[in-house]
C-alpha cells in the first residue's frame, strides 16, 4: 500500500492560475460549503444511514463516496442482508425526490422512463414521466427484469437524460441510481448486460453482520424499523454543492498515471477475457476524489485508488473459462494487480 504519511507529496503546491484555488473552509456568500463543510454534511448523512445499517461503516462510506462522485451504486448479495435497506436509508437521508422501482420479469421500459398518453381535453399527447425522473432512483432486484427493460436505464445513467418518442428530457441533478441484485445463481435472475454493469461506478456486497451487530439489530429493528424514524439531514442543494467541492479535488499526474496503469493491466491479464473500459478509469478517479474529500483531504493519494480498485473495477471484468474452472474471481485478480503494480513514488 502507498504510505499515507507521504500524502502531502501528492498535493498541488502551485495551482494553475486558470483554476480557482480550493477552499478548505466555507466560502463566501453563494460560494458553497468548501471542504470543511463537505466533511460536516457528509458525516451527518453517514451517521443517519448508520443508524439504520448496523456494523457496516465501510459499506456506508463507499455508498456515500459514489453519491459524491456523481455515480451509480450496485448492491449485490444474498436476500435478507439489508441491500434495499441501505439504498432506502441513503435516499431518505437527503431531502430530495426518491422513487423506487421493483424490477420484475414483466416490467416494460416505459414503466421506467414514462410514456406519452393522449389528453382528451387538450387533444394532444402528453408525456407522463416515469420513476426515473427523481434525484435518487432505487431499483430493487434489478436483475429480475429482462435485458430489454434494464436497457431503459442506459441513457439516463450515462447522459442524465431520457428520450421518449423523439423528445429528450433532462434529469435534475443530483441523479443517482441505487440498484440491488441477487447473485446470478439465484432463481429467476438475468445477468446484467456488460454495458449496464459498466455504468455502475461501484459494486458492493453487504455481507452478513457480525454477532454483536446482529444482536443489536434485534433491539433496534425488533419493535419498529429505524427507517421509519429517519429524517433528512441534508438537502439536494447541499449534495450539489458537495459534488462541486469533489470536482475541485486535486489529482497529481503520477496518481492519474497509476489509475490508468491499473485499468490497463486488467485488459492484458491472462485470466480475464474482458478488461475494464476507459469509463472505468474515469469512475475510479472520480471516486478517489470523493474518497479523499471524505477524509478531509483536497488531494488524492495512491491509497485512495487502491482502496477503491476492487469495488470500482471488479464487476466490469469477465474471467476466462479457465479462471472460472479454477474459481478465480475478478475481485481476486484486481487485488493481485494492486499488490503487484508499482506505486507512484512520493514527490513524483
Amino acid at each position: 500500500m502507498a504510505v499515507g504519511t507521504h500524502g502531502e507529496s501528492f498535493m498541488e503546491t502551485d495551482p494553475p492560475a486558470s483554476r480557482p484555488a480550493r477552499r478548505r473552509a466555507s466560502g463566501g456568500e453563494g460560494a458553497g460549503p468548501g471542504l470543511d463543510g463537505l466533511a460536516h454534511i457528509a458525516n451527518k448523512i453517514r451517521d443517519a444511514v448508520e443508524s439504520v445499517i448496523e456494523g457496516k461503516p465501510s459499506v456506508v462510506r463507499l455508498a456515500l463516496t459514489v453519491l459524491l462522485a456523481e455515480g451509480h451504486l450496485l448492491i449485490e448479495d444474498v436476500p435478507g442482508v439489508g441491500k434495499t435497506m441501505l439504498a432506502k436509508a441513503l435516499a431518505r437521508s437527503v431531502d430530495c425526490s426518491v422513487r423506487r422501482v421493483q424490477f420484475t420479469p414483466d416490467l416494460l421500459p416505459s414503466d421506467i422512463t414514462g410514456v406519452s398518453a393522449y389528453n382528451q381535453e387538450l387533444r394532444e399527447f402528453e408525456f407522463k414521466p416515469g420513476p426515473v425522473f427523481a434525484n435518487i432512483v432505487v431499483g430493487d432486484e434489478i436483475n429480475r427484469a429482462s435485458p430489454k427493460t434494464q436497457s431503459a436505464l442506459l441513457e439516463c445513467m450515462e447522459e442524465r437524460q431520457v428520450t421518449v418518442d423523439g423528445t429528450t428530457y433532462a434529469l435534475e441533478p443530483p441523479f443517482m441510481v441505487i440498484s440491488t441484485q441477487n447473485p446470478v445463481e439465484m432463481e429467476g435472475t438475468y445477468p446484467l448486460p456488460e454495458a449496464q454493469r459498466d455504468r455502475f461506478t461501484a459494486r458492493i456486497s453487504m455481507g452478513y453482520p457480525d454477532a454483536a451487530a446482529e444482536l443489536e439489530m434485534l433491539d433496534t429493528h425488533g419493535q419498529s424499523s429505524p427507517l421509519d424514524r429517519l429524517t433528512p439531514v441534508a438537502h439536494a442543494a447541499d449534495v450539489r454543492d458537495l459534488i462541486e467541492v469533489v470536482r475541485r479535488q486535486h489529482v497529481a499526474a503520477a496518481v492519474k498515471q497509476y489509475a490508468v496503469d491499473l485499468v490497463a493491466a486488467t485488459r492484458k491479464h491472462p485470466e480475464l477475457r474482458l478488461g475494464a473500459s476507459p469509463r472505468a478509469t474515469l469512475h475510479l478517479v472520480r471516486a478517489a476524489r470523493a474518497y479523499a474529500a471524505l477524509d478531509d483531504r483536497d488531494y488524492v493519494v495512491p491509497d485512495d485508488v487502491q482502496d477503491l480498485a476492487v469495488p470500482v473495477l471488479a464487476h466490469r471484468l469477465l474471467p476466462t473459462a479457465e479462471a472460472q474452472v479454477e474459481r478465480r474471481r475478478p475481485e481476486q485478480v484486481v487485488a493481485d494487480l494492486v499488490k503487484r503494480l508499482p506505486v507512484p513514488s512520493p514527490g513524483k
